[in-house]
């Protein structure tokens, strides 16, 4: 196999094969001077003699040196040509990489391939996770010894088509997150309202009633309130979309309805929305952690404590509080423990060790139990507080009691689906069964002779 270039992809492309048993020739305009950075094993020539002794190469050179190739035309005639070239900006060209490569040498057949694999993957192999390399050709057995050339290396070969893929192959390397903006945007916005409520009811509202300066409170206090009402809600929404497509089902009585592209775009992002969940969630238990060591509790310890002595308190043992916290904290612990087993097991590594039933239990049932839980930790936080006037600052609720909306309507729904008369229903319409649909059959008359009629599947 003939490698053109000399780059770091080019070294590590070189290195990758020469390890997986083949024989490789890597061509160059200096290969004096580049032979020590390749592997002994494999030839470093100039890039005539490397075409000629090589039927498949790779031109791991740059877009703007493809035009540096054109004195090896003839000798290039019939060669496999893959190329593994990305561009700096989406789209930045009217064609592809692959396609302007085609053009500059007719007589040779393109396949597009290998430009998603990083040169650390190459060197280090296809070991962490699912390495894909993405191919596409307008010649089927071009794309075939590519295949099988990238099957030999350890990663796994995904035909996507003719050479028309290539400018889209060439941008997925470009796009930054692109599964994790609208989820990113949902969690800034909640965080934004869920902040700027907590900013009102802990730090200005103590500031316009008792001119109490407590502005110390938003770094840690205000953004650790603010942390767990995001991370609840987000792992509600996780789930809110699976009931709002099984009510879509049960109301029309069909699985083979499309649902709404915002449905299913928000089906989509699950993934995303939970992890960034479990993120807030992870947060959270840190600064919990960090409350004591803050200079303003010590302060209020040290109050406190002077005032208990000046008032002679002995005995300040609250039975209830003791328990509640003792309850809250146990609850918070076993919840975040749920979110972090949900979310190791959300990467490709892992789930792709897991089958089907275990990835759906793990991901559906003790994802759910999670949420129960969860659900549980907001309200022993809250505890009697929602019933206490004091709470209401501003005549707003306390935080906690707006959070609780949409878990517990996603509780109350999975309650009412869990009922034998609606599951059962649900199960049946996702094997197939459809309302209102009719079904032809044919039975013998009494003359022998056959009469077709229509029943409708409710029947």
């Amino acid at each position: 196999i003939g490698v053109l270039g000399s780059g770091d992809f080019a070294r590590s492309l070189a290195i990758r094969l020469v390890c997986s048993g083949f024989k490789v020739v890597v061509g160059s305009r200096n290969p004096k001077r580049k032979a020590g950075l390749f592997p002994s094993a494999a030839e470093v020539t100039f890039q005539a003699d490397a075409v000629k002794k090589t039927d498949v190469i790779f031109v791991a050179v740059f877009r703007e040196h493809y035009s540096t190739l054109c004195d090896l035309a003839d000798v290039l005639v019939g060669k496999i040509l893959v190329d593994v070239s990305n561009n700096t900006e989406i789209n930045h060209h009217k064609e592809s990489n692959a396609e302007y490569l085609a053009s500059l040498f007719p007589a040779c057949t393109v396949v597009k391939g290998f430009n998603m694999v990083s040169a650390w993957t190459l060197q280090s192999g296809a070991r962490d996770g699912n390495k894909q390399v993405l191919i596409c050709s307008n010649n089927q057995e071009a794309k075939r010894i590519v295949a099988e050339i990238a099957q030999v290396m350890g990663f796994t070969p995904v035909d996507m088509g003719c050479m028309s893929s290539a400018c889209e192959i060439e941008n997925i390397p470009l796009r930054l997150l692109p599964a994790w903006k609208i989820p990113i945007f949902l969690a800034l916005g909640l965080f934004l309202c869920f902040f700027t409520y907590n900013l009102i009811r802990q730090v200005i509202h103590p500031y316009i009633r008792e001119q109490k300066n407590k502005l110390y409170k938003i770094p840690i206090e205000v953004v650790n309130t603010t942390l767990p009402c995001v991370a609840y809600v987000m792992l509600s929404l996780v789930y809110l979309p699976g009931v709002l497509a099984a009510c879509s089902q049960l109301y029309y009585g069909t699985k083979y309805r499309r649902f709404p592209d915002w449905l299913d775009q928000w089906l989509q992002h699950r993934k995303q929305i939970g992890l960034l969940s479990f993120f807030c969630a992870a947060l959270h238990a840190v600064y919990s952690l960090c409350l004591p060591m803050r200079r303003s509790h010590r302060y209020q310890l040290i109050e406190t404590a002077v005032k208990q002595a000046v008032e002679k308190k002995m005995n300040i043992w609250v039975e209830e509080e003791v328990w509640r916290m003792e309850i809250y904290i146990s609850v918070g612990i076993i919840a975040l423990g749920l979110l972090s087993l949900l979310a190791i097991t959300s990467l490709p590594s892992i789930a792709n060790s897991l089958n089907w039933r275990e990835f759906s239990f793990i991901q559906s049932t003790l994802g759910f139990i999670a949420l129960v839980i969860s659900t549980l930790h907001t309200l022993t936080y809250g505890w009697s507080r929602a019933f206490d006037e004091n709470q209401y600052k501003f005549y707003l609720p306390p935080t906690y009691t707006l959070t609780l909306l949409v878990p517990c309507t996603v509780i109350l729904a999975k309650v009412i689906f869990s009922l034998p008369c609606i599951q059962q229903r649900l199960l049946r319409i996702r094997r197939g069964w459809e309302k209102g649909r009719y079904v032809k059959f044919v039975l013998p008359s009494a003359t022998g002779e056959y009469s077709s009629g229509e029943t409708s599947s409710n029947v």
